[in-house]
Protein backbone atom coordinates (compact mmCIF):
# COMPACT_ATOMS: atom_id res chain seq x y z
CA UNK A 1 0.00 0.00 0.00
CA UNK A 2 1.80 3.53 -0.93
CA UNK A 3 1.24 6.10 1.61
CA UNK A 4 1.16 9.88 0.68
CA UNK A 5 2.68 12.23 3.44
CA UNK A 6 -0.75 14.10 5.00
CA UNK A 7 0.80 17.26 4.49
CA UNK A 8 3.18 20.16 3.27
CA UNK A 9 3.83 23.73 2.32
CA UNK A 10 2.41 23.26 -0.98
CA UNK A 11 -0.94 21.70 0.44
CA UNK A 12 -1.62 23.87 3.23
CA UNK A 13 -1.48 27.04 0.23
CA UNK A 14 -3.74 25.08 -2.14
CA UNK A 15 -6.09 24.46 1.12
CA UNK A 16 -6.30 28.24 1.41
CA UNK A 17 -6.33 29.23 -1.87
CA UNK A 18 -9.71 26.95 -2.61
CA UNK A 19 -11.11 27.89 0.44
CA UNK A 20 -10.40 31.44 0.10
CA UNK A 21 -12.00 31.20 -3.19
CA UNK A 22 -8.43 32.73 -4.45
CA UNK A 23 -9.04 29.37 -6.84
CA UNK A 24 -11.69 27.07 -8.15
CA UNK A 25 -9.85 24.10 -9.18
CA UNK A 26 -6.56 23.38 -9.55
CA UNK A 27 -4.07 23.06 -12.59
CA UNK A 28 -0.46 22.08 -12.20
CA UNK A 29 2.17 21.25 -15.04
CA UNK A 30 4.98 19.60 -15.79
CA UNK A 31 6.99 21.96 -18.30
CA UNK A 32 10.19 19.81 -18.85
CA UNK A 33 12.59 20.94 -21.77
CA UNK A 34 13.52 18.43 -24.11
CA UNK A 35 16.90 18.74 -24.38
CA UNK A 36 17.85 15.81 -22.87
CA UNK A 37 16.81 12.75 -20.62
CA UNK A 38 14.88 12.95 -17.12
CA UNK A 39 16.66 12.74 -14.15
CA UNK A 40 14.79 11.20 -10.33
CA UNK A 41 15.31 15.11 -9.62
CA UNK A 42 12.82 15.54 -12.28
CA UNK A 43 10.97 12.26 -10.73
CA UNK A 44 10.32 14.24 -7.51
CA UNK A 45 8.88 16.96 -9.48
CA UNK A 46 6.79 15.08 -11.54
CA UNK A 47 5.30 13.39 -8.57
CA UNK A 48 4.69 15.93 -6.63
CA UNK A 49 2.41 17.94 -9.75
CA UNK A 50 0.70 15.28 -10.64
CA UNK A 51 -0.59 13.99 -7.00
CA UNK A 52 -0.97 17.60 -6.17
CA UNK A 53 -3.43 18.02 -8.22
CA UNK A 54 -4.81 14.57 -8.09
CA UNK A 55 -5.35 15.12 -4.22
CA UNK A 56 -7.74 18.17 -5.19
CA UNK A 57 -9.35 17.19 -7.86
CA UNK A 58 -7.74 19.01 -9.87
CA UNK A 59 -5.41 18.25 -13.61
CA UNK A 60 -1.84 18.75 -14.72
CA UNK A 61 -0.38 19.42 -17.84
CA UNK A 62 2.28 17.79 -19.48
CA UNK A 63 4.14 20.46 -21.40
CA UNK A 64 7.09 20.78 -23.51
CA UNK A 65 9.62 23.93 -22.80
CA UNK A 66 10.75 23.80 -26.77
CA UNK A 67 11.84 27.02 -27.08
CA UNK A 68 15.66 26.21 -27.58
CA UNK A 69 15.64 24.42 -31.30
CA UNK A 70 19.15 23.76 -31.29
CA UNK A 71 19.08 21.78 -27.85
CA UNK A 72 16.22 19.98 -28.36
CA UNK A 73 14.66 16.96 -30.59
CA UNK A 74 11.70 14.70 -30.26
CA UNK A 75 13.85 11.53 -29.11
CA UNK A 76 13.82 13.61 -25.98
CA UNK A 77 10.04 14.43 -26.20
CA UNK A 78 9.31 10.82 -26.69
CA UNK A 79 11.66 9.23 -23.95
CA UNK A 80 10.17 11.90 -21.51
CA UNK A 81 6.27 10.72 -22.52
CA UNK A 82 7.30 7.24 -22.06
CA UNK A 83 9.07 8.10 -18.07
CA UNK A 84 5.79 10.05 -17.19
CA UNK A 85 3.95 7.26 -18.05
CA UNK A 86 6.35 4.39 -16.32
CA UNK A 87 6.19 6.47 -13.47
CA UNK A 88 2.43 5.79 -13.26
CA UNK A 89 1.11 9.41 -14.48
CA UNK A 90 -1.17 10.39 -16.71
CA UNK A 91 -1.52 14.10 -18.07
CA UNK A 92 -4.57 15.76 -18.76
CA UNK A 93 -3.24 18.08 -21.86
CA UNK A 94 -0.13 17.74 -23.71
CA UNK A 95 1.53 21.15 -24.80
CA UNK A 96 4.21 22.60 -26.73
CA UNK A 97 5.54 25.72 -25.67
CA UNK A 98 5.97 26.23 -29.57
CA UNK A 99 2.09 26.04 -29.82
CA UNK A 100 1.86 29.30 -28.62
CA UNK A 101 4.79 31.33 -30.65
CA UNK A 102 2.40 33.41 -32.08
CA UNK A 103 0.94 34.44 -28.51
CA UNK A 104 4.08 35.26 -27.53
CA UNK A 105 5.35 36.97 -30.43
CA UNK A 106 1.80 38.91 -30.31
CA UNK A 107 2.39 39.83 -26.49
CA UNK A 108 6.04 41.11 -27.37
CA UNK A 109 4.37 43.49 -29.23
CA UNK A 110 1.99 44.29 -26.44
CA UNK A 111 5.30 45.32 -24.15
CA UNK A 112 6.95 47.20 -27.28
CA UNK A 113 3.85 49.41 -27.82
CA UNK A 114 3.94 49.97 -23.65
CA UNK A 115 7.45 51.49 -24.00
CA UNK A 116 8.59 47.97 -22.14
CA UNK A 117 10.68 46.42 -24.70
CA UNK A 118 13.25 47.34 -26.98
CA UNK A 119 15.59 45.75 -29.68
CA UNK A 120 19.12 46.14 -28.85
CA UNK A 121 22.51 45.20 -30.74
CA UNK A 122 24.49 44.64 -27.66
CA UNK A 123 25.98 41.16 -28.00
CA UNK A 124 25.65 38.66 -25.17
CA UNK A 125 28.82 39.45 -23.81
CA UNK A 126 28.26 42.87 -23.88
CA UNK A 127 24.83 42.53 -22.62
CA UNK A 128 26.74 40.68 -19.43
CA UNK A 129 29.23 43.37 -18.72
CA UNK A 130 26.64 46.03 -18.53
CA UNK A 131 24.37 43.92 -15.96
CA UNK A 132 26.19 44.94 -13.34
CA UNK A 133 26.96 42.94 -9.78
CA UNK A 134 25.34 42.15 -6.53
CA UNK A 135 27.47 45.21 -5.58
CA UNK A 136 27.13 47.25 -8.81
CA UNK A 137 24.19 48.64 -10.53
CA UNK A 138 23.89 47.83 -14.61
CA UNK A 139 24.55 50.13 -17.27
CA UNK A 140 21.73 51.37 -19.55
CA UNK A 141 22.54 49.74 -22.89
CA UNK A 142 22.90 52.38 -25.66
CA UNK A 143 19.63 51.07 -27.52
CA UNK A 144 17.34 51.51 -25.01
CA UNK A 145 15.66 54.57 -26.01
CA UNK A 146 14.80 54.20 -29.43
CA UNK A 147 11.19 54.74 -30.44
CA UNK A 148 8.37 52.64 -30.05
CA UNK A 149 8.12 53.31 -34.39
CA UNK A 150 11.67 51.86 -34.42
CA UNK A 151 11.25 48.78 -32.28
CA UNK A 152 7.92 47.57 -33.29
CA UNK A 153 10.39 47.91 -37.22
CA UNK A 154 13.49 46.04 -35.71
CA UNK A 155 11.51 43.02 -33.89
CA UNK A 156 9.20 42.87 -37.41
CA UNK A 157 12.60 42.36 -39.01
CA UNK A 158 14.05 40.27 -36.85
CA UNK A 159 11.03 37.81 -37.15
CA UNK A 160 11.73 38.24 -40.98
CA UNK A 161 15.05 36.70 -40.73
CA UNK A 162 16.33 40.22 -41.82
CA UNK A 163 19.40 39.62 -39.12
CA UNK A 164 22.16 37.39 -38.70
CA UNK A 165 22.33 35.18 -35.11
CA UNK A 166 23.30 37.22 -32.28
CA UNK A 167 22.88 40.54 -34.09
CA UNK A 168 19.95 41.93 -32.29
CA UNK A 169 17.75 40.59 -29.45
CA UNK A 170 14.86 42.02 -28.02
CA UNK A 171 15.03 42.65 -24.07
CA UNK A 172 12.24 44.11 -21.48
CA UNK A 173 12.55 48.00 -20.34
CA UNK A 174 12.71 47.42 -16.44
CA UNK A 175 15.31 48.41 -14.12
CA UNK A 176 19.50 48.56 -14.83
CA UNK A 177 19.49 49.24 -11.08
CA UNK A 178 16.97 46.93 -9.73
CA UNK A 179 18.50 44.82 -6.60
CA UNK A 180 17.65 41.23 -8.21
CA UNK A 181 19.86 41.13 -11.21
CA UNK A 182 16.71 38.93 -13.41
CA UNK A 183 15.06 42.86 -13.69
CA UNK A 184 17.86 44.51 -15.42
CA UNK A 185 16.59 44.28 -19.28
CA UNK A 186 16.72 40.78 -19.51
CA UNK A 187 16.71 39.36 -22.70
CA UNK A 188 13.07 38.08 -23.72
CA UNK A 189 13.77 37.33 -27.66
CA UNK A 190 17.01 36.09 -29.50
CA UNK A 191 17.59 35.50 -33.31
CA UNK A 192 18.52 31.55 -33.75
CA UNK A 193 18.48 30.59 -37.56
CA UNK A 194 17.89 26.89 -36.91
CA UNK A 195 15.24 24.34 -37.71
CA UNK A 196 12.29 23.29 -34.84
CA UNK A 197 11.47 20.06 -33.90
CA UNK A 198 7.88 20.93 -34.28
CA UNK A 199 7.75 24.28 -35.96
CA UNK A 200 10.13 23.71 -38.47
CA UNK A 201 11.75 26.89 -40.18
CA UNK A 202 8.49 28.96 -39.34
CA UNK A 203 10.15 30.78 -37.10
CA UNK A 204 13.99 32.20 -36.29
CA UNK A 205 13.10 34.53 -33.20
CA UNK A 206 12.51 32.75 -30.24
CA UNK A 207 11.44 33.53 -26.65
CA UNK A 208 13.75 33.37 -23.67
CA UNK A 209 12.19 30.68 -20.88
CA UNK A 210 11.95 33.66 -18.24
CA UNK A 211 9.62 35.53 -20.85
CA UNK A 212 8.13 31.91 -22.60
CA UNK A 213 7.58 30.60 -19.16
CA UNK A 214 4.85 32.83 -17.37
CA UNK A 215 3.44 33.13 -20.41
CA UNK A 216 2.66 29.82 -21.25
CA UNK A 217 0.89 29.32 -17.01
CA UNK A 218 -1.25 32.14 -18.04
CA UNK A 219 -2.51 31.19 -21.49
CA UNK A 220 -3.36 27.27 -20.09
CA UNK A 221 -4.57 28.48 -16.92
CA UNK A 222 -2.15 26.83 -14.77
CA UNK A 223 -2.83 28.14 -10.86
CA UNK A 224 0.07 26.68 -8.87
CA UNK A 225 3.08 27.07 -11.17
CA UNK A 226 5.55 25.04 -9.01
CA UNK A 227 9.43 24.92 -9.77
CA UNK A 228 12.68 24.44 -7.83
CA UNK A 229 14.68 26.95 -5.77
CA UNK A 230 16.92 28.30 -8.14
CA UNK A 231 13.87 30.09 -10.13
CA UNK A 232 13.18 32.35 -6.62
CA UNK A 233 14.95 35.09 -7.69
CA UNK A 234 12.98 34.99 -11.21
CA UNK A 235 9.53 35.29 -9.56
CA UNK A 236 9.72 39.31 -9.92
CA UNK A 237 10.09 38.81 -13.58
CA UNK A 238 7.36 36.03 -13.95
CA UNK A 239 5.06 38.34 -12.23
CA UNK A 240 6.16 41.69 -14.30
CA UNK A 241 5.85 39.61 -17.89
CA UNK A 242 2.19 38.38 -16.66
CA UNK A 243 1.33 42.01 -15.54
CA UNK A 244 2.81 43.59 -18.32
CA UNK A 245 1.92 41.47 -21.26
CA UNK A 246 -1.49 42.01 -20.04
CA UNK A 247 -2.90 38.37 -19.49
CA UNK A 248 -5.89 37.55 -18.75
CA UNK A 249 -5.52 34.26 -16.02
CA UNK A 250 -2.59 35.58 -13.34
CA UNK A 251 -0.82 32.30 -12.41
CA UNK A 252 1.73 32.20 -9.29
CA UNK A 253 5.24 30.79 -8.95
CA UNK A 254 5.69 28.47 -6.14
CA UNK A 255 9.20 27.12 -5.02
CA UNK A 256 10.74 24.31 -3.28
CA UNK A 257 13.58 22.54 -2.68
CA UNK A 258 14.90 20.31 -5.49
CA UNK A 259 16.28 16.88 -5.08
CA UNK A 260 19.98 16.53 -4.54
CA UNK A 261 21.39 12.98 -3.90
CA UNK A 262 24.88 11.70 -2.52
CA UNK A 263 27.81 10.78 -5.00
CA UNK A 264 25.03 11.87 -8.06
CA UNK A 265 25.10 14.49 -10.74
CA UNK A 266 21.83 16.38 -11.33
CA UNK A 267 22.44 18.25 -14.11
CA UNK A 268 21.11 17.20 -17.94
CA UNK A 269 24.35 19.63 -19.15
CA UNK A 270 26.49 17.49 -16.91
CA UNK A 271 24.83 14.15 -17.86
CA UNK A 272 24.95 14.75 -21.13
CA UNK A 273 28.73 15.28 -21.03
CA UNK A 274 28.80 11.66 -19.82
CA UNK A 275 27.18 10.34 -22.75
CA UNK A 276 28.80 12.84 -25.06
CA UNK A 277 32.29 11.96 -23.36
CA UNK A 278 31.53 7.75 -23.74
CA UNK A 279 31.89 7.70 -20.01
CA UNK A 280 28.76 5.81 -20.18
CA UNK A 281 27.03 3.60 -22.53
CA UNK A 282 23.86 6.05 -23.23
CA UNK A 283 21.29 8.01 -21.49
CA UNK A 284 19.72 5.03 -20.11
CA UNK A 285 23.64 3.57 -18.69
CA UNK A 286 22.33 1.87 -15.23
CA UNK A 287 24.92 3.76 -13.33
CA UNK A 288 22.92 7.16 -14.57
CA UNK A 289 20.29 8.52 -12.32
CA UNK A 290 18.12 9.31 -15.24
CA UNK A 291 14.85 7.60 -14.95
CA UNK A 292 15.12 5.56 -18.02
CA UNK A 293 19.05 4.18 -16.17
CA UNK A 294 17.35 3.66 -13.29
CA UNK A 295 14.40 1.56 -15.31
CA UNK A 296 16.65 -0.45 -17.03
CA UNK A 297 19.08 -1.14 -13.94
CA UNK A 298 15.97 -2.74 -12.30
CA UNK A 299 14.44 0.28 -9.97
CA UNK A 300 10.97 0.22 -9.81
CA UNK A 301 8.69 3.11 -10.05
CA UNK A 302 6.89 2.13 -6.56
CA UNK A 303 9.83 2.53 -5.36
CA UNK A 304 10.95 5.66 -6.83
CA UNK A 305 7.00 7.12 -5.94
CA UNK A 306 7.58 6.00 -2.24
CA UNK A 307 11.41 7.52 -1.97
CA UNK A 308 9.99 10.96 -3.28
CA UNK A 309 7.16 11.01 -1.09
CA UNK A 310 9.02 10.00 2.09
CA UNK A 311 11.81 12.75 1.23
CA UNK A 312 8.99 15.46 1.08
CA UNK A 313 8.66 19.01 -0.02
CA UNK A 314 11.07 21.26 1.68
CA UNK A 315 11.68 24.92 0.93
CA UNK A 316 15.32 24.45 2.11
CA UNK A 317 17.76 22.58 -0.07
CA UNK A 318 19.60 19.60 1.67
CA UNK A 319 21.50 16.75 0.40
CA UNK A 320 19.57 12.83 0.49
CA UNK A 321 21.49 9.88 1.19
CA UNK A 322 21.25 8.11 -1.79
CA UNK A 323 20.88 4.76 0.40
CA UNK A 324 17.63 6.09 1.13
CA UNK A 325 16.21 5.27 -2.19
CA UNK A 326 17.94 2.09 -1.95
CA UNK A 327 16.08 1.03 1.17
CA UNK A 328 12.89 1.75 -1.02
CA UNK A 329 13.68 -0.53 -3.83
CA UNK A 330 14.69 -3.44 -0.86
CA UNK A 331 11.33 -2.70 0.68
CA UNK A 332 9.29 -2.81 -2.69
CA UNK A 333 11.37 -6.20 -4.30
CA UNK A 334 11.32 -7.96 -0.58
CA UNK A 335 8.44 -9.82 -1.18
CA UNK A 336 7.54 -9.18 -5.10
CA UNK A 337 10.28 -11.14 -6.46
CA UNK A 338 11.35 -14.71 -6.64
CA UNK A 339 14.64 -15.52 -4.58
CA UNK A 340 17.26 -18.43 -6.86
CA UNK A 341 20.49 -19.35 -6.31
CA UNK A 342 23.25 -17.48 -8.64
CA UNK A 343 26.93 -18.21 -8.31
CA UNK A 344 29.32 -15.77 -9.43
CA UNK A 345 32.96 -16.62 -10.23
CA UNK A 346 32.41 -20.40 -10.10
CA UNK A 347 34.67 -22.83 -8.32
CA UNK A 348 33.44 -26.69 -9.46
CA UNK A 349 32.92 -29.59 -6.62
CA UNK A 350 32.71 -33.08 -7.67
CA UNK A 351 30.75 -35.05 -4.83
CA UNK A 352 32.44 -38.35 -5.27
CA UNK A 353 30.11 -40.69 -3.52
CA UNK A 354 26.82 -39.25 -5.24
CA UNK A 355 26.05 -41.49 -8.02
CA UNK A 356 27.60 -40.09 -11.41
CA UNK A 357 24.41 -40.87 -13.79
CA UNK A 358 21.86 -39.55 -11.06
CA UNK A 359 20.02 -35.87 -11.19
CA UNK A 360 17.65 -35.55 -8.69
CA UNK A 361 14.73 -32.59 -8.04
CA UNK A 362 14.95 -30.86 -4.85
CA UNK A 363 12.12 -28.64 -4.00
CA UNK A 364 12.77 -25.07 -2.59
CA UNK A 365 10.82 -22.17 -2.27
CA UNK A 366 10.58 -18.94 -4.10
CA UNK A 367 10.19 -16.38 -1.57
CA UNK A 368 10.14 -17.66 2.34
CA UNK A 369 9.02 -14.33 3.52
CA UNK A 370 5.81 -14.76 0.93
CA UNK A 371 4.37 -18.43 0.65
CA UNK A 372 2.33 -17.31 -2.03
CA UNK A 373 5.27 -17.29 -4.52
CA UNK A 374 5.18 -21.48 -3.93
CA UNK A 375 7.92 -23.42 -4.46
CA UNK A 376 10.47 -24.75 -7.38
CA UNK A 377 12.38 -27.42 -8.64
CA UNK A 378 16.04 -27.76 -8.66
CA UNK A 379 18.63 -30.12 -10.09
CA UNK A 380 21.10 -32.19 -8.17
CA UNK A 381 24.13 -34.23 -8.91
CA UNK A 382 27.67 -35.46 -8.62
CA UNK A 383 28.87 -31.47 -9.86
CA UNK A 384 27.88 -28.24 -8.51
CA UNK A 385 29.14 -25.09 -8.59
CA UNK A 386 29.67 -22.90 -5.75
CA UNK A 387 31.33 -19.45 -5.47
CA UNK A 388 35.36 -18.92 -4.87
CA UNK A 389 35.37 -17.22 -2.20
CA UNK A 390 33.00 -19.59 -0.16
CA UNK A 391 36.46 -21.86 0.01
CA UNK A 392 39.67 -21.44 1.25
CA UNK A 393 42.48 -23.46 1.64
CA UNK A 394 43.98 -22.10 4.85
CA UNK A 395 40.83 -20.33 6.43
CA UNK A 396 40.92 -17.28 9.13
CA UNK A 397 39.17 -18.46 12.50
CA UNK A 398 35.47 -18.34 12.67
CA UNK A 399 35.48 -19.35 8.84
CA UNK A 400 32.37 -21.57 8.59
CA UNK A 401 32.43 -22.19 4.96
CA UNK A 402 34.33 -24.59 2.97
CA UNK A 403 37.78 -25.79 3.60
CA UNK A 404 39.66 -29.28 3.70
CA UNK A 405 38.25 -31.05 6.34
CA UNK A 406 35.16 -29.33 6.96
CA UNK A 407 31.76 -29.50 6.53
CA UNK A 408 29.16 -27.40 5.30
CA UNK A 409 25.26 -27.53 4.22
CA UNK A 410 24.48 -27.07 0.47
CA UNK A 411 21.20 -24.66 0.48
CA UNK A 412 18.28 -26.86 0.46
CA UNK A 413 20.34 -29.82 -0.54
CA UNK A 414 22.37 -31.59 1.80
CA UNK A 415 25.79 -31.86 3.86
CA UNK A 416 29.07 -31.90 1.81
CA UNK A 417 32.25 -32.32 3.22
CA UNK A 418 35.54 -31.11 1.30
CA UNK A 419 38.57 -33.90 1.19
CA UNK A 420 40.68 -32.86 -1.48
CA UNK A 421 41.26 -30.21 -3.85
CA UNK A 422 42.80 -29.71 -7.58
CA UNK A 423 45.00 -27.13 -8.14
CA UNK A 424 46.01 -25.91 -11.70
CA UNK A 425 49.82 -25.88 -12.41
CA UNK A 426 49.93 -21.82 -11.47
CA UNK A 427 48.69 -23.53 -7.94
CA UNK A 428 45.39 -21.75 -8.61
CA UNK A 429 42.15 -24.27 -6.91
CA UNK A 430 40.25 -24.68 -9.79
CA UNK A 431 38.60 -27.92 -8.00
CA UNK A 432 37.11 -29.40 -4.89
CA UNK A 433 36.31 -33.33 -4.51
CA UNK A 434 33.66 -33.57 -1.25
CA UNK A 435 31.72 -36.45 -0.14
CA UNK A 436 27.71 -35.95 0.64
CA UNK A 437 25.72 -37.53 3.83
CA UNK A 438 22.84 -38.84 2.35
CA UNK A 439 20.90 -38.16 5.49
CA UNK A 440 21.00 -34.71 6.20
CA UNK A 441 18.56 -34.06 2.70
CA UNK A 442 17.31 -30.56 3.85
CA UNK A 443 13.66 -30.98 4.78
CA UNK A 444 14.20 -34.69 6.27
CA UNK A 445 14.10 -33.72 9.99
CA UNK A 446 17.73 -34.80 9.93
CA UNK A 447 19.02 -33.74 13.62
CA UNK A 448 22.32 -35.68 14.36
CA UNK A 449 24.80 -32.99 13.89
CA UNK A 450 24.91 -29.35 13.06
CA UNK A 451 26.88 -27.19 10.60
CA UNK A 452 27.93 -23.31 10.73
CA UNK A 453 27.81 -22.70 7.22
CA UNK A 454 25.47 -22.74 4.57
CA UNK A 455 26.49 -22.28 0.93
CA UNK A 456 24.65 -21.82 -2.09
CA UNK A 457 25.42 -23.56 -5.64
CA UNK A 458 23.96 -24.64 -9.08
CA UNK A 459 24.05 -28.08 -10.51
CA UNK A 460 26.78 -28.11 -13.28
CA UNK A 461 24.92 -30.17 -16.16
CA UNK A 462 22.26 -27.72 -16.40
CA UNK A 463 23.40 -24.29 -14.79
CA UNK A 464 23.03 -21.51 -17.35
CA UNK A 465 25.92 -19.31 -18.13
CA UNK A 466 25.18 -15.52 -17.55
CA UNK A 467 26.82 -12.42 -17.24
CA UNK A 468 26.55 -10.33 -13.49
CA UNK A 469 26.97 -6.53 -14.07
CA UNK A 470 27.88 -5.24 -10.33
CA UNK A 471 27.63 -1.27 -10.18
CA UNK A 472 28.61 1.39 -7.93
CA UNK A 473 28.59 4.70 -7.60
CA UNK A 474 29.90 6.84 -10.73
CA UNK A 475 30.51 9.77 -8.58
CA UNK A 476 33.19 9.06 -5.87
CA UNK A 477 32.52 12.77 -4.08
CA UNK A 478 29.54 12.16 -1.89
CA UNK A 479 28.36 16.26 -2.22
CA UNK A 480 28.37 17.09 -5.97
CA UNK A 481 26.04 20.17 -5.38
CA UNK A 482 29.08 22.00 -6.65
CA UNK A 483 29.47 20.17 -9.77
CA UNK A 484 31.74 22.39 -11.85
CA UNK A 485 34.93 19.48 -11.45
CA UNK A 486 31.96 16.50 -11.18
CA UNK A 487 35.09 14.54 -13.91
CA UNK A 488 37.29 14.69 -11.59
CA UNK A 489 35.29 11.88 -8.83
CA UNK A 490 34.40 9.89 -11.57
CA UNK A 491 34.65 6.34 -9.86
CA UNK A 492 36.94 4.16 -12.38
CA UNK A 493 35.63 0.96 -10.88
CA UNK A 494 31.73 1.81 -11.32
CA UNK A 495 31.12 -1.50 -13.05
CA UNK A 496 32.49 -4.95 -12.69
CA UNK A 497 31.56 -7.42 -15.14
CA UNK A 498 31.39 -11.00 -13.52
CA UNK A 499 30.58 -14.46 -15.32
CA UNK A 500 28.80 -17.23 -14.01
CA UNK A 501 25.94 -19.61 -13.84
CA UNK A 502 21.95 -19.27 -12.40
CA UNK A 503 19.44 -21.90 -11.89
CA UNK A 504 18.07 -23.82 -15.12
CA UNK A 505 14.44 -22.75 -14.26
CA UNK A 506 15.00 -18.91 -15.31
CA UNK A 507 16.87 -19.56 -18.27
CA UNK A 508 13.97 -18.33 -20.10
CA UNK A 509 13.90 -14.41 -18.20
CA UNK A 510 12.47 -11.67 -20.03
CA UNK A 511 13.89 -7.96 -20.10
CA UNK A 512 13.24 -6.21 -16.88
CA UNK A 513 12.61 -9.68 -14.82
CA UNK A 514 13.73 -9.27 -11.31
CA UNK A 515 15.52 -11.55 -8.72
CA UNK A 516 16.68 -11.87 -5.85
CA UNK A 517 19.77 -13.63 -5.79
CA UNK A 518 21.27 -14.90 -2.41
CA UNK A 519 23.70 -12.84 -0.72
CA UNK A 520 24.79 -11.38 -3.81
CA UNK A 521 21.31 -8.58 -4.44
CA UNK A 522 18.79 -7.69 -6.39
CA UNK A 523 18.94 -7.98 -10.28
CA UNK A 524 17.43 -6.61 -12.97
CA UNK A 525 17.42 -8.81 -16.47
CA UNK A 526 19.21 -6.37 -18.86
CA UNK A 527 16.46 -4.92 -21.51
CA UNK A 528 19.40 -3.69 -23.65
CA UNK A 529 21.99 -6.23 -23.43
CA UNK A 530 20.12 -9.55 -22.59
CA UNK A 531 18.94 -11.90 -25.20
CA UNK A 532 18.10 -15.49 -25.70
CA UNK A 533 20.92 -17.60 -24.75
CA UNK A 534 22.59 -14.68 -23.39
CA UNK A 535 21.10 -13.63 -20.11
CA UNK A 536 22.71 -10.57 -18.55
CA UNK A 537 22.12 -9.62 -14.91
CA UNK A 538 22.12 -6.00 -13.75
CA UNK A 539 22.33 -5.54 -10.20
CA UNK A 540 19.97 -3.15 -9.11
CA UNK A 541 20.99 -2.92 -5.36
CA UNK A 542 23.18 -5.23 -2.60
CA UNK A 543 21.16 -7.65 -0.03
CA UNK A 544 21.62 -5.06 2.99
CA UNK A 545 22.84 -1.85 4.21
CA UNK A 546 22.57 -0.14 7.36
CA UNK A 547 20.54 2.72 6.27
CA UNK A 548 17.30 3.05 8.12
CA UNK A 549 14.30 5.14 8.43
CA UNK A 550 14.50 7.85 10.88
CA UNK A 551 11.73 7.41 13.38
CA UNK A 552 8.28 9.31 12.97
Amino acid sequence: MENKPTSNFLKNIITEDLKSGKVNHIITRFPPEPNGYLHIGHAKSIILNFELADEFKGKTHLRFDDTNPTKEDTEYVESIKEDVTWLGYEWDNLFFASDYFAEMYKRAVVLIKKGKAYACDSTAEEIRQMRGSLTEVGQRSPYRDRSVEENLELFERMRKGEFKDGQKVLRAKIDMASPNINMRDPVLYRIAHATHHNTGDEWCIYPMYDFAHPLEDAIEGVTHSICTLEFEDHRPLYDWVIRECEMEKVPHQYEFARLNLTNTVMSKRKLKQLVDDKVVDGWDDPRMPTISGLRRRGYTAEAIRNFAREIGVAKADSIVDTKMLEHFIREDLKLKVPRTMAVLEPLKVVITNYPADQVEMLEAENNPENPEMGTRQIPFSREVYIEQEDFMENPPAKYHRLFPGNEVRLKNAYFIRCNDIVKDETGKVIELHCTYDPETKSGSGFTGRKVKGTIHWVEASRAVPAEFRLYEALILAEDMTDEASFLDHINPNSLEIVPGFVEPNIKDSKPQDKFQFFRHGYFNVDPKNSRQGHLVFNRIVSLKSSFELPKQ
